[in-house]
């Protein structure tokens, strides 16, 4: 290379039609997805929008919701894994997560309880509740975005729904 900027070559005009419609109609849902997911707004914006631009240059058939939203799941992985390492090379943790002023008023009691609560699950469970409540996903979609089988996908929902259960006090 010696020193030389390499250009990526432009992508095809019907790869960027399709990659445009794709984040305009479908961006706002892919950040809730990823905010419920890494727990802040900024980060996930972060994700979706490193998603888009890394599926710049990609084949039109590749470009489809379901591809986009494993994109987006291994990347809000890739974001708690970091936060992870950073966490125990500082060796300095938190227990709770510092919110602002302003999410904090615009989030009801009851809401901020579920979000805490989610939270505290484990990444696989988390990820399981989010793509069947939030994004309605059957539980062959939630296997096909996340890797696992049928079964582990309803099993994983039931225990993490359990522990949702015991943690709110039986409260739905």
């Amino acid at each position: 290379m010696n020193g030389e900027m390499v250009a990526r070559a432009p992508a095809p005009p019907r790869t960027e039609a399709v990659l445009a419609g794709l984040y305009r109609e479908h961006r706002l849902a892919l950040v809730r997805l990823a905010v419920l997911l890494v727990g802040d707004r900024e980060s996930a914006e972060d994700v979706v929008q490193d998603v888009f631009s890394r599926l710049h240059g990609k084949r039109p058939e590749t470009l489809t919701l379901t591809y986009i939203r494993v994109c987006v799941l291994n990347g809000s992985r890739s974001v708690l894994r970091r936060r992870g390492v950073a966490a125990r090379a500082a060796r300095w943790r938190t227990d709770e997560p510092v919110d602002s002023a302003e999410s904090a008023a615009l989030l009801g009691e009851s809401r901020q309880e579920m979000l805490a609560a989610l939270g505290r699950l484990p990444a696989r469970q988390r990820e399981v509740l989010v793509l069947r409540y939030y994004l309605d996903l059957s539980d062959a979609d939630i296997a096909e975005v996340t890797g696992l089988r049928q079964s582990t996908v309803r099993s994983t929902a039931s225990r993490a729904l359990e522990r949702l259960e015991r943690e709110l006090g039986g409260r739905p």
